[in-house]
């Protein structure tokens, strides 16, 4: 079934974002992971896609077994650089054969270790293009795409980027997803100013807790984020007094409010990129759609 065709006007959910393993050794440990999250009862679960396609096998798996075996609504994530037509075509059979509906339409980044004289194809080069080869080839499957409450960290400017947003979203896709932010005023803009450009379609609200002041550093240093001062003061004392234990525990606690707040604001529901931690997630969310699912 297409996401978007699950997404209802007064019904909010979590969904969660996986990434596969490194290797096969870890595979029992994620999807013990994957049994306990399924508990949560998400609208979906997406499953990421290395850079260039490096662990797109793994994802077709995951997808896959996470449809039959656990009953989950499965997105892959797509990306399209460093990649041919064909290529991205033969994948898409892949996940229709698997009976997986949905995929997230993404550029990606070039490896680190790609060949330097990898360049993407000429019918490739941006998301837009990726979501309108999967519009036209497979009409069938459901399309989400990002989306960035702080601009990209290649955008000309804040309004070309979300120029950008709205013409993968005319193209094709069906919602989006935003990526990490820690100031819910950030989303709170973005959707005004998305509303303001013509965007009429689902804003779906991305939140990580931070569970590592180094990896969260690591992270927003990639994707352009910016964490709150005040908010980095709490994380660093933290981490000073109790280590990684007491970073992750501030981390929560800040994703946790952080959603109580949007569900009461009225988004459709809330994406959590869950890094594979079921303990970590099943305290972030535990009580906040108790209500809602009582109504």
């Amino acid at each position: 079934m297409k996401i978007i065709d699950k997404i209802r006007p007064g019904n909010q959910f979590v969904s969660l974002e996986f990434f596969p393993p490194k290797g096969h050794s870890e595979w029992p440990a994620f999807f013990q992971t994957v049994e306990r999250l399924s508990g949560l009862d998400p609208l979906f679960a997406s499953v990421t896609y290395g850079a260039g396609g490096s662990t797109h096998g793994d994802s077709l798996e995951i997808v896959t077994r996470l449809q039959k075996e656990y009953a989950l609504e499965t997105m892959a994530h797509l990306t399209c650089i460093g990649s041919t037509p064909d290529e991205v075509k033969s994948f898409l059979n892949s996940l229709a054969g698997a009976g997986v509906e949905n995929v997230l339409a993404l550029r990606g980044d070039i490896p680190q270790d790609a060949e330097a004289g990898l360049a993407p194809s000429p019918l490739l080069r941006h998301a837009s293009d990726l979501v309108s080869l999967i519009r036209s080839s497979h009409p069938a499957l459901g399309i989400g795409v990002a989306g960035y409450p702080e601009p990209h960290p290649e955008a000309l400017s804040p309004e070309s980027d979300l120029a950008y947003l709205k013409l993968k979203l005319d193209n094709g896709a069906d919602f989006a997803i935003t990526q990490l932010f820690f100031d819910n005023d950030l989303y709170h803009d973005f959707v005004q100013r998305a509303l303001s450009a013509g965007v009429t379609k689902p804003i779906i609200p991305g939140i990580l807790p931070v569970v590592s002041l180094k990896v969260i550093k690591r992270i927003v240093a990639m994707c352009g984020g910016t964490i709150p001062a005040e908010f980095m003061a709490r994380l660093e004392e933290a981490d000073r007094r109790g280590g990684a234990a007491a970073v992750q525990q501030v981390g929560v606690a800040h994703a946790r409010n952080q959603i109580r707040q949007l569900l009461e604001a009225g988004v459709p529901g809330v994406h959590i990129y869950t890094l594979n931690r079921a303990e970590v997630v099943l305290e972030l969310v535990e009580g906040l759609l108790q209500q809602e699912r009582k109504n």
